[in-house]
This record gives structure tokens, sequence and C-alpha cells, in this order.
């Protein structure tokens, strides 16, 4: 203990994973910096949820509404793009969240056999990572096949099929307020 913990007269809390001290009235708190970046983490990811899912919705509609007569403009190539661009993006945000989670270090410290019968931890552990890694493959692949298919209409046909289905995987594992146990806020 310093001297100004001394001379204050201290008394320490645990607090949310941080530290909280108290000096008569006045209180004072110290967080860890892997919480507060577990804090941003989170709520980037969670807000560019929103955002990612608009732009693949965006696309889906383009392609299935222009699939049989329409031409592939420069708005469908941009709405794909940004699609794959804001679904990257995202798995790098998740993917820092998740070796930060504290969901995940429980997980890891219980064991794989315990994670595995606790469905909470196997959600957060395997489950959620495993659903947005494949729909968002699916996501890259449709992007890849529209670029290189010879007609409009295989174009919206590629993009119609695997950002539909890739979206379909990611809405199964994301973790939405109404999920019992495993709900986050709207974001």
């Amino acid at each position: 203990m310093n001297g100004y913990q001394k001379e204050r007269k201290l008394t320490e809390i645990e607090h949310g994973g941080g530290v909280s001290f108290f000096a008569g009235s006045e209180m004072l708190s110290f967080v860890p910096q892997t919480d507060i970046m577990y804090e941003i983490l989170l709520r980037s990811h969670s807000g560019l949820r929103w955002i990612l899912l608009a732009v693949v919705l965006g696309a889906i509609f383009r392609a299935f509404t222009n699939m049989s007569s329409g031409k592939f403009t420069p708005l469908d190539d941009k709405l794909s793009l940004f699609s794959l661009i804001t679904a990257h993006i995202q798995l790098l945000l998740g993917l820092g969240l998740y070796f930060i989670s504290p969901f995940v270090k429980a997980a890891m410290e219980s064991g794989m056999g315990a994670a595995m019968k606790d469905s909470v931890l196997r959600f957060w552990l395997i489950e959620h990572i495993f659903g947005m890694v494949v729909g968002i493959a699916l996501i890259t692949i449709g992007r890849i096949a529209a670029k290189k298919a010879a007609t409009d209409k295989e174009k919206f046909k590629k993009i119609a099929t695997y950002f539909t289905i890739g979206l379909l995987i990611i809405l199964a594992t994301i973790p939405w307020p109404f999920r019992e146990q495993l709900g986050r806020g709207w974001f």
C-alpha cells in the first residue's frame, strides 16, 4: 500500500473485475485495461451487427428482385462489396472479443468437457464463433462467385443463394436479447 492509500485510509472492494476504493465519501475506480477494451469491442461488435444486417439484406433484396430481368449495376456490386467488408470487420471485432471474453475464459478454465455440458459456455466457446465464421465464409464465397459469373442473372443468383444462407446462419447464432440465458442488448 502506498502513502496515498494509507493517508486516505482506503477500503478496497471487488467491483466488476475492477477495483474500487472508498476514501470517505469519494469513490475511485480502477478498471483493468482488458475490461475497457472488452467493452469497446463489445459495443462496436453489437452496433456493427445492424449495419451488416442492413447491407446484406439490401444485397439479397436487390438480387431477388433483379434476378429474372435486371441488370447488375454498380449499386449491386457496391452492396455486395460493402456486405463483404462489413462482415469481415465484424469477424475481426468478434475474434478480438473471443480472446478476451470472460465467457470464453470461464469455459477454458472449466475444461472442454464441462464447457460442452453447459449450454451458455458451449454457445460462446463454439457455436457462436463457428456459426459466424461459416456465415461470413458463405458471404465471401457468394461475392467471389458473383464476380466470376458470366451473366447478370448468374451474379444475382449467386448473391441471392450464398448471402441468404449465410444470413440465416448468422441470424441463428446471434445472441439476441430474447434468447434465454444468452441474450445481449439490442446494441
